[in-house]
């Protein structure tokens, strides 16, 4: 099995490889760097999301892989505050497709501000610690949490939940319990 990921982040990068090679233990994993089609600072659910469809397809595409990886962070407006989120979409050569999230974390004030005004996360997260990208490190959910979760826990329990469908494919087909047409992914 030959699976692309749409991004050279090492961070993305371990992410999936950490659960793929759980459940196929003998998957090439070949990170492509692919353009997300949205924003450098996508800021809704609806953009991020697109963003981790459209790498998974274009690195699938790129090389003729049986599946492709697409992970995306975002920011997202919720009635309390900014959130910082992610989303990792899978795409396969037979057309199946899913979708995992990171968990949301409350942004503070002044960073989401900035955000608001046009600057990526990773770079506000540059100045305020006065580092260099750090997206490729914890990220700036290491930050805010202080290193509880990084980046790349964050990712990963997104790629396991968008892996769901493959691993317990029972669970999630319709015609398999009982209930009739199966559902169109």
């Amino acid at each position: 099995m030959i699976i692309a990921i749409g991004s050279t982040n090492p961070v993305k990068v371990t992410a999936v490889t950490t659960h793929i090679h759980h459940v196929w233990p003998e998957a090439q994993i070949i990170p492509v760097a692919v353009p997300s089609g949205v924003s450098d600072m996508p800021m809704s659910d609806a953009e991020t999301i697109t963003g981790a469809q459209n790498r998974a397809l274009a690195a699938r595409e790129a090389i003729g892989a049986d599946m492709g990886i697409g992970l995306e962070g975002g920011v997202h407006p919720e009635p309390f505050g900014w959130v910082l989120q992610g989303w990792v979409a899978i795409v396969t050569a037979d057309g199946r497709a899913s979708l995992g999230g990171c968990a949301r974390l409350p942004l503070p004030e002044h960073i989401a501000q900035r955000v608001q005004n046009g600057e990526e996360l990773g770079h506000v997260m540059d100045d305020v610690l006065n580092d260099h990208n750090i997206k490729q490190k914890g990220g700036a959910v290491g930050a805010l949490t202080n290193n509880l979760v990084v980046r790349g826990e964050a990712f990963a329990t997104a790629v396991a939940y968008a892996l769901a469908p493959f691993v317990s494919p029972g669970l999630y087909d319709e015609v398999s319990r009982g209930r009739g047409k199966q559902v169109t992914r």
